[in-house]
């Protein structure tokens, strides 16, 4: 698998996020809270792990859905386990 940048990993993972929570990717900032500035609920953040894992061939965790709380923390969970794969 081509090595993924991090600018390119964190766009990519942004538009994913957007898509799901239908909230302009502009106001998606690495800081934001993904339930509190987002309005994420559970079934949203499965679906973006979910996403994630199809879009990167990876099987995350379901422990690791708690500590997906921004993008900066998404973008680092996919990094670890791209990283691993």
């Amino acid at each position: 698998m081509p090595k993924i940048d991090v600018q390119t990993l964190e766009k990519e993972l942004r538009s994913i996020v957007a898509e799901i929570t239908e909230v302009e990717p502009e106001k998606i900032t690495l800081e934001a809270n993904f339930v509190e500035d987002l309005g994420m609920d559970s079934m949203m953040a499965l679906e973006v792990l979910a996403s994630v894992e199809k879009k990167y061939n990876l099987k995350i965790p379901e422990d690791y859905l708690m500590k997906v709380t921004n993008l900066s923390n998404l973008v680092e969970i996919a990094k670890k386990f791209l990283k691993e794969k």
